[in-house]
C-alpha cells in the first residue's frame, strides 16, 4: 500500500492525462468529420450496454459473500430482465428488481 501522497497524486495527475488523451482522440481528432452511420447505430447501444455490463459482476460474483453466488440476487436480476423486455420501461424494471431483491432479503 502506497503511503506517499506525492506517488497518490502523479497516480491520479498521470490518470487524468490519459483519460484526456483518450476522449482527445475521438473528440479533438476526428470530432469535424462526420461519424459513419455504422458508428452511429453501434453508439446508440452503449447507454443500454453499460448498465449490465455493471451489475453482472455483482450479480455472478459478489465480494461481500467472498464470490459465492447468491439465489437472491439471481432472482432479482432475472426478475428485473424479464420486466425490462415486457414493459420496456427502464425505471419501472429497476425499481421492481430493487423490490425484489430487498424482499428477497428479508425473506430468506
Amino acid at each position: 500500500m502506497m503511503n506517499d501522497p506525492a506517488k497518490i497524486w502523479l497516480i491520479i495527475a498521470l490518470l487524468g492525462v490519459g483519460t484526456y488523451l483518450i476522449r482527445f482522440s475521438f473528440l479533438g481528432l476526428i470530432g469535424d468529420r462526420p461519424i459513419p452511420p455504422f458508428i452511429t447505430r453501434l453508439l446508440r447501444f452503449t447507454p443500454v450496454a453499460i448498465l449490465p455490463a455493471m451489475v453482472a459482476p455483482l450479480v455472478i460474483w459478489p465480494s461481500a459473500t467472498g464470490g459465492q453466488t447468491e439465489p437472491v440476487r439471481l432472482i432479482a436480476a432475472l426478475v428485473t430482465v424479464v420486466v425490462g423486455l415486457t414493459t420496456r420501461k427502464v425505471i419501472l424494471s429497476l425499481v421492481v428488481g430493487a423490490v425484489v431483491f430487498e424482499l428477497g432479503l428479508h425473506l430468506l
